[in-house]
């Protein structure tokens, strides 16, 4: 899951040496949330205008979070 999350922000950046995922360990709810951070100056491109493009990563990665059974979030950082 980490390696689709980082792939898709490599794709989606200028400072690929920037980007990095942070996983927590799932909560009560059995929810794990990972954590993207990238370059400051990269920020808008990851989170799209009015928010088009995070809900896209946060769709794909909710998908194949269904394939695997697990129950994922993903917050940018």
């Amino acid at each position: 899951m980490e390696e689709l999350l980082i792939n898709m922000a490599k794709g989606l950046v200028s400072d690929k040496d920037a980007v990095s995922v942070q996983k927590d360990e799932p909560n009560e709810l059995g929810v794990t949330v990972y954590h993207l951070h990238v370059a400051e100056d990269d920020m808008g491109r990851v989170i799209g205008k009015q928010g088009r493009i995070a809900k896209a990563i946060r769709v794909v990665m909710r998908a194949a979070a269904m394939r695997n059974d697990v129950k994922i979030s993903v917050e940018i950082d």
